[in-house]
């Protein structure tokens, strides 16, 4: 199968690195930078917010290609050919992969977060997703959210396409250290994540779980600080969302 990597860039950190790391995958790709970058395998596109990236991104998609991944620019990739796999069983249409990141609270957070999501697709991993053309095709152009990547596997999901949650499959990289920045950051997905849930139709058992989220997050406090900053997240990404925020564009929440 012909495979097309789109990369996400919001500014040349980690560009250098990335071209490497898919030059030694063998892969076609291109990266879509928010900062002027001398390559021919990088186009510039002025940060509006991911989902805009992937839209702009697939009209270089050659002709011909049976499946595209989406990457994040600040990962690693391991053990590709696990997603790969799952991917080319005809009944699959979607695979997103396992994240490790290395500190910060967002070590516990995907624990829970995954032992979740091999049950019910509550949630998607964009730092690395493969999806075939052709259901892509159905669902573009993206709309503006800030969960882009729960949003593509929500719209699958409407669309009675099977997603696949590969762990064998995983992407290593940094997010957040402080506890302000695991805030911001729960903020802005779960936000996202709303936002995705009003313009797609999951199956019902996931539209349960975030009507029930900002009643029942207040348990992750037993955690202590932890679970304190992702309920304060939570909370305030619920209410983001019913106040009407659709910004679609995310700031950077790391210096």
């Amino acid at each position: 199968m012909k495979l097309f990597f789109l990369v996400s860039a919001r500014d040349d950190r980690h560009v250098n690195e990335k071209i490497d790391e898919l030059k030694n995958l063998g892969v076609p790709f291109l990266i879509v930078c928010g900062k002027r970058f001398n390559h021919p395998n990088v186009v510039y596109r002025e940060p509006r917010g991911k989902f805009d990236a992937i839209n702009f991104g697939l009209s270089f998609v050659p002709e011909g290609t049976d499946i595209v991944v989406l990457n994040d620019v600040d990962t690693k990739i391991h053990n590709f050919g696990n997603a790969l796999h799952l991917l080319t069983d005809e009944s699959t249409d979607l695979v997103f992969t396992k994240v490790n990141v290395q500190q910060g609270a967002q070590l516990t957070f995907y624990l829970f977060l995954d032992s979740l999501r091999k049950r019910i697709p509550i949630a998607a991993s964009g730092e690395l997703m493969l999806i075939k053309y052709k259901f892509l095709k159905r669902i573009i152009p993206l709309r503006g959210c800030k969960a882009e990547d729960t949003y593509i596997l929500f719209k699958v999901l409407e669309s009675g396409g099977k997603v696949a949650f590969c762990e064998k499959c995983f992407v290593t990289t940094s997010r957040t250290v402080s506890a302000n920045q695991e805030e911001a950051y729960k903020r802005r997905t779960v936000g996202g994540i709303y936002q995705a849930l009003s313009m797609c139709r999951p199956p019902a058992i996931v539209r349960l779980f975030y009507m029930l989220l900002p009643f029942v997050s207040p348990l992750l406090l037993i955690l202590g600080g932890k679970g304190f900053y992702w309920v304060k997240g939570i909370i305030l990404g619920y209410v983001d969302y019913v106040r009407g925020d659709k910004t679609a564009y995310w700031p950077s929440i790391n210096p």
